[in-house]
């Protein structure tokens, strides 16, 4: 395939992140620079199936870096989950004269791409965009360190009131399936306590951490709780848990939704798209597919879509001890 690219696509699709557009910025501007032409495709797969292309120039991706979302929008499409579905998909990006397409998105995302790549041997590319950072081949995805801040920033907020009244906060962050949001977000924010699907840390250890706290002299204290947790108890059933067994405590429940995927994405998150989408390019020209592009050690690598789809991501053990030291 190598030196027969002349065209390659560009879409987002799962859920939004904050960094998807620096990295559609980087693609389109990466292709410019090597001379390929680009073409947007608006609402993912759905917009692939129904042929909602838009040529793209460096100057298509202006003043859009900063932005949260995706100006390519995203949405979801079980038609594509037919091999119908995705013979009408293959069939405009022939028609459309597409070689070889980038997604940003997630695991469901890069499914998607991996079966249309094993139909029709088209090429694909994939970079990791949402907040949870549960993709396998890569230390952050795009959006991760956004959220985190935004996150942290919420949480130092909360404090505030429930330093103001003698409160016990749970704060409810995402993460149904992973806790880095929860875990790294407890730390910076110095929570009293955090409770992630990894790790069942159980109902009594919670009751003691929190008399503990309120032993030590702590008038207030911060519980950062990911949704999926395994405590068996949602988080505004785990306000009635508490207050039922420690009155002394007045409870309250903050709810952060999907305020974490909104906002102008970090520095970090926006250096991290501008490399990843140049890579993303690059790999395609060298007639390389079926991979995604990750960072580990700062350094920017490939992992084949199939492993990073396959493999789980791990808990940072040693941030959970350090969080456990530091809520003594």
């Amino acid at each position: 395939m190598a030196g027969k690219i002349k065209k390659i696509a560009v879409f987002t699709s799962g859920g939004d992140s904050p960094g998807m557009n620096a990295a559609i910025r980087s693609v389109v501007r990466t292709c410019a620079y090597l001379k390929v032409e680009c073409l947007a495709i608006y609402r993912g797969y759905q917009g692939m199936i129904e042929g909602d292309f838009v040529p793209m120039d460096a100057r298509s991706v202006n003043n859009i870096i900063n932005k949260g979302g995706t100006i390519l929008k995203s949405a979801r499409c079980d038609e594509f989950r037919t091999k119908e579905g995705r013979q009408k998909a293959y069939d405009q990006l022939v028609a459309a004269d597409v070689d070889a397409f980038v997604v940003i998105g997630g695991d469901g995302s890069f499914r998607g791409a991996q079966i249309f790549n094993e139909e029709f041997g088209f090429p694909v590319m994939g970079i990791p965009g949402t907040i949870d950072n549960d993709i396998f081949g890569t230390r952050f995805t795009l959006g991760f360190d956004t959220a985190l801040n935004t996150v942290v920033d919420a949480i130092d907020k909360i404090r505030d009131t429930a330093s103001s009244h003698n409160r016990l906060f749970f704060v409810e962050v995402m993460g149904r399936d992973v806790g880095h949001i929860a875990l790294n977000a407890g730390v910076g924010a110095g929570a009293e306590e955090v409770l992630i699907p990894e790790l069942d840390l159980g109902l009594e250890r919670l009751l003691e951490s929190l008399k503990r706290s309120k032993k030590s002299g702590k008038s207030s204290s911060i519980v950062v709780v990911a949704e999926g947790d395994k405590t068996g108890k949602n988080v505004f059933e785990l306000k009635e848990y508490v207050e039922s067994h420690l009155p002394i405590y007045d409870v309250r429940v903050s709810v952060l939704g999907h305020m974490q995927r909104g906002g102008s994405p970090s520095c970090f998150d926006r250096v991290l798209a501008s490399r990843m989408g140049v890579k993303a390019v690059e790999t395609l020209l060298e007639g390389k597919s079926n991979l995604m592009v990750g960072i580990i050690d700062n350094e920017i690598v490939l992992t084949p879509i199939s492993e990073a789809i396959k493999g789980h991501t791990k808990i940072d053990h040693e941030l959970i001890r350090v969080s456990d030291i530091m809520t003594t």
